[in-house]
């Protein structure tokens, strides 16, 4: 919490409803329900989605495997996003379907520059001690 008692970070409501919608996105995509030329034959995985705190917006992250054309799948689903709205909404049982936007995963690249970094030459000067041992 906070100064001002404000939570920092997601609600667990947002948490949960951004688990229910991600698990609808992925037997979706698992069962191939969106006919698209930039989907056929992809495997999409969706490793998050985040909610806005008003429930009203839905930010998928996605990675096909391999991460060949995700730039397109992400176009295309997105091109799709009142589709995917529509097959979603009765499996997330809210009020309001949230409205869907759909991202490309980058988190893997950043966690690969994350580790060069901290591979390189310059980290590990900065990590040896005074004997001259790494830790």
């Amino acid at each position: 919490m906070s100064k001002d008692n404000k939570p920092i970070g997601p609600s667990q409501r947002m948490l949960r409803v951004g688990e229910l919608v991600r698990h609808a996105l992925a037997a979706m995509f698992a069962r191939g329900e969106v006919d698209d030329d930039a989907l056929r034959g992809a495997v999409v995985t969706v490793p998050e989605v985040r909610m806005t705190p008003d429930l009203k917006i839905a930010n998928a992250y996605i990675m096909p495997l391999g991460g060949l054309h995700a730039e397109e799948i992400v176009a295309a689903l997105n091109r799709h996003r009142k589709f995917i709205r529509g097959r979603v909404a009765p499996q997330i049982n809210m009020k309001f379907a949230p409205e869907m936007r759909f991202y490309v995963d980058d988190t893997f690249e950043e966690a690969g520059r994350i580790d060069a970094l901290l591979r390189s030459d310059k980290v590990q000067k900065d990590l040896d001690d005074e004997d001259g041992e790494t830790h």
